[in-house]
């Protein structure tokens, strides 16, 4: 079979890519940090429905006025949006009972308006569910470092965590760059990328055990690369045909789920792209003997002991 993507030989260039690519998104992380909603920060969100249109210009103004008016009503903490001219989305600090009902009034000068949505996250709450996102994504990279090392090797477990570590730190640092609001959902949509890209690493993993164990004539790296392209056309279709429900979802899903769907767009492409071009290289760059002939019977033997504790158990 001949071989159509040189993924091996030119590791290199696929990892400094990769590289330039994380530090850019790292660079965007730390210098503009990341967009935390109430859900982390803790505060206030209305969302409200007139019924006339109104603009940001309109209505800046007046919140500016309230915020004078009201005591700890920090202007800069305020967030606005306005969606299908008379939605209106309005995020601040956390606010009193008493605060609340005389900024409800004083938005009465624009029209009748009804209260579709009202979210209230107090700060020690915000900050107790950013410890909770953490510690839920580390405990999931612990279990699956976990699951590939029992089922495969751990030079695998390594070469697959690093992937991951590569996928969630571009999909955070370009959710950072574009500014996007941080909120409970886009944990969920890192968690997803995880679920996603560990599911696509395996496939090829899965593909190069079954290719070490037959007998060739074919160097570490070789058969690297023939298990690679035998499944590369198959995650890449797996990939666009989910790529394009997210896009679907994108285009017509409205602004609050923005966050969710562009951090999944951005989390695909690049758990396919390391799964295909991060994770093999890695596993080649770990083996010692890269260039010499593969050892099939040390992975039979890992077969037959894996049966017989199967059997025993």
């Amino acid at each position: 079979m001949d071989m159509q993507i040189r993924i091996i030989k030119n590791s290199k260039r696929w990892i400094t890519l990769s590289l330039l690519v994380i530090i850019i998104s790292l660079g965007g992380l730390f210098m503009k940090g990341l967009n935390y909603g109430i859900d982390f920060s803790g505060g206030s969100m209305f969302q409200l429905r007139f019924e006339k249109s109104i603009t940001l210009k309109e209505l800046n103004p007046v919140l500016d006025e309230i915020s004078e008016k009201i005591h700890q009503f920090n202007p800069n903490s305020r967030k606005v949006q306005v969606s299908e001219g008379n939605e209106v989305i309005i995020r601040t600090q956390e606010i009193s009972e008493a605060q609340k009902a005389e900024f409800l009034d004083d938005l009465k000068k624009f029209g009748k308006f009804q209260i579709t949505r009202e979210d209230k996250v107090g700060a020690s709450v915000g900050a107790e569910l950013k410890r909770s996102a953490i510690l839920a994504l580390a405990i999931g990279a612990v279990m699956i470092v976990g699951y590939i090392t029992m089922r495969f090797e751990f030079r695998f477990a390594v070469a697959a965590i690093m992937a991951l570590l590569h996928d969630i730190i571009i999909a955070v640092g370009g959710i950072a760059l574009l500014g996007y609001e941080i909120d409970t959902a886009f944990i969920a949509a890192v968690l997803t990328i995880l679920g996603y890209s560990i599911n696509d690493t395996i496939v090829v993993f899965d593909r190069i055990r079954e290719t070490l164990k037959r007998k060739s004539d074919l160097t570490f790296g070789e058969l690297l690369d023939k298990s690679i392209n035998q499944v590369i056309i198959r995650s890449i279709n797996t990939s666009v045909t989910t790529l394009l429900a997210v896009l679907a979802v994108l285009l017509f899903g409205g602004d609050s789920l923005r966050t969710f769907i562009t951090t999944l767009l951005i989390g695909i492409l690049a758990g396919t792209y390391s799964s295909i071009f991060i994770a093999t290289p890695l596993i080649y760059l770990f083996e010692k003997d890269r260039d010499g002939k593969v050892d099939h019977n040390k992975y039979l033997e890992n077969e037959e002991d894996e049966n017989h504790e199967k059997i025993v158990v």
